[in-house]
C-alpha cells in the first residue's frame, strides 16, 4: 500500500482497534482502502480515502458539501420512517477534534466512511434490472436533495460538465501537442471536430431557461451505487466528490454511457462496443420512476441526446488526457487513454444509430 492506514486511522474517532486494510475499488481518482477494525472483540470495516487534491482543488469545500448531502439526506430518510439508514446514505467518522476529515504531515486530505455491507457495486452491469435499480437510486437521489438549504453547493471540480469548455480543451491540448502525439490520433481528433454542435446544445437550453440547475452526482457511473445482495435494489449511493450544482441530464447521459455499454471502458476490440438498447429502456424507467415528476418537458425531450453528449464528453477527456500525458486518470499501460476514447467515440456513433429508438421508448414511457 502506498499509505501507513494504522497512523491514518488513529486520528479518527474509530472507538476500535486497527487490524488491517486493504486497497478497495476501482475508483481512477482517489486512493480507498477497505479497513478492519476489532471493536469490543466483533470485526468490523471502514473506509478510508485520501482525497486526490491534484484533481480536487479545494478538499475543505468538497468535505462541506458532503457533510451538507449526507445531513440532508439522513434527516430525509429519518423524517420518511425509513429503516437501516446508515446502509442508505454515506456516513462520515469524525476526527478526534470534530473534522470532517485528516490532513496528514505530508499534506494528504483523508477522510473515513461507515462500511456498507452486504451490499456492492458492480463495474460492469449484467442485467436490465441492475441497471433499473441503478437509475432509480441516482433519480432519487436528486429528488432528496431537491430542497437543500442554501447556500448554493461549491462546485468541486468547476466546468466539470461544460461540455463547451471540455472540446475547447481539447483543442488547446491539439495545438500545444506537448507530447508529440496530436499526428498519431487524427482520426480520433476528426471524429471529435465533426461532433463539435452538439457540446451547446443543453447548455443554451439551460441558458433560455427551459433546463433548471438543481444539485447533481455529476459522475454517475453505476458502480457509484451500491445494489443490496439480497434484494438487489439499489441502496446507497457513493463517490460523492463531484456533488454540485449541475444539469438532471448531465447524470441520466452519464449512466446511459455505462449501462449501455457492453464492455470495459478500455476495450481494445472495437466490434464489440455497441450500445444495448434495452439497457437504455431499463435506465429511462427507472430514473423516471423517482425523478420524472421533477423534470420539464425539455429534460425529458433530451434524455436521448444526453446519453450521446455526456458519452462524447467523457471520450473528450480521455482524448484530451492522453494528449496532455496522462496526467489526470490514472492508466495502467501505454495508450491506456487512447483505448478509454476510442471506446467511448465509438459508442457515439452507436448511441447515434439508434436515437430514433431511443426518443420511442421515452415518449412511451411519458
Amino acid at each position: 500500500m502506498k499509505h501507513d492506514l494504522a497512523a491514518v486511522a488513529q486520528n479518527f474517532d474509530m472507538r476500535a482497534d486497527f487490524i488491517s486494510a486493504e486497497p478497495y475499488g476501482s475508483g481512477h481518482i482517489n486512493d480507498t482502502y477497505a479497513a478492519t477494525y476489532s471493536q469490543a472483540g466483533t470485526k468490523v470495516r471502514y473506509i478510508h480515502q485520501r482525497i486526490n487534491h491534484l484533481i480536487f482543488k479545494e478538499p475543505l469545500l468538497l468535505m462541506e458539501n458532503i457533510e451538507r448531502v449526507t445531513s440532508h439526506i439522513k434527516n430525509r430518510l429519518i423524517a420518511n420512517g425509513m429503516d437501516d439508514i446508515n446502509r442508505r446514505t454515506l456516513t462520515l467518522v469524525p476526527t478526534l477534534n470534530g473534522k470532517s476529515c485528516y490532513i496528514d504531515p505530508d499534506g494528504n486530505y483523508w477522510r473515513t466512511y461507515l462500511f456498507v455491507e452486504n451490499a456492492k457495486t458492480y463495474d460492469e452491469i449484467t442485467s436490465t434490472n441492475q441497471a433499473f435499480q441503478a437509475a432509480k437510486a441516482f433519480g432519487e437521489f436528486q429528488k432528496q436533495l431537491a430542497d437543500l438549504p442554501g447556500p448554493r453547493l461549491h462546485d468541486t471540480i468547476p466546468g466539470f460538465h461544460n461540455t463547451r469548455q471540455r472540446f475547447d480543451n481539447l483543442t488547446k491540448a491539439i495545438e500545444a501537442d506537448s507530447h508529440n502525439r496530436a499526428a498519431s490520433v487524427k482520426a480520433d481528433i476528426e471524429f471529435a471536430m465533426q461532433r463539435e454542435a452538439m457540446v451547446d446544445i443543453l447548455l443554451d437550453l439551460q441558458a433560455k431557461g427551459e433546463i433548471p440547475e438543481i444539485i447533481t452526482h455529476s459522475d454517475t457511473k453505476l458502480n457509484n451505487v451500491m445494489l443490496d445482495d439480497k434484494t438487489s435494489k439499489g441502496i446507497c449511493v457513493i463517490d460523492l466528490d463531484t456533488v454540485m450544482p449541475g444539469l438532471s441530464l448531465y447524470d441520466f447521459g452519464d449512466m446511459a454511457r455505462t449501462a449501455m455499454r457492453p464492455t470495459a471502458e478500455d476495450e481494445v476490440d472495437l466490434s464489440k462496443v455497441v450500445a444495448q438498447l434495452d439497457m437504455f429502456k431499463a435506465l429511462a424507467e427507472g430514473y423516471l420512476s423517482s425523478a420524472g415528476d421533477m423534470l420539464t418537458q425539455a429534460e425529458k425531450d433530451h434524455l436521448a441526446f444526453s446519453t450521446q453528449l455526456i458519452t462524447f464528453e467523457i471520450g473528450l477527456r480521455f482524448l484530451t488526457d492522453h494528449l496532455e500525458g496522462d496526467t489526470y486518470f490514472k492508466t495502467h499501460r501505454d495508450g491506456h487513454n487512447l483505448d478509454r476514447a476510442r471506446v467511448q467515440f465509438k459508442m457515439v456513433e452507436s448511441l447515434e444509430s439508434i436515437d430514433d429508438d431511443m426518443n420511442t421508448i421515452v415518449a412511451e414511457l411519458n
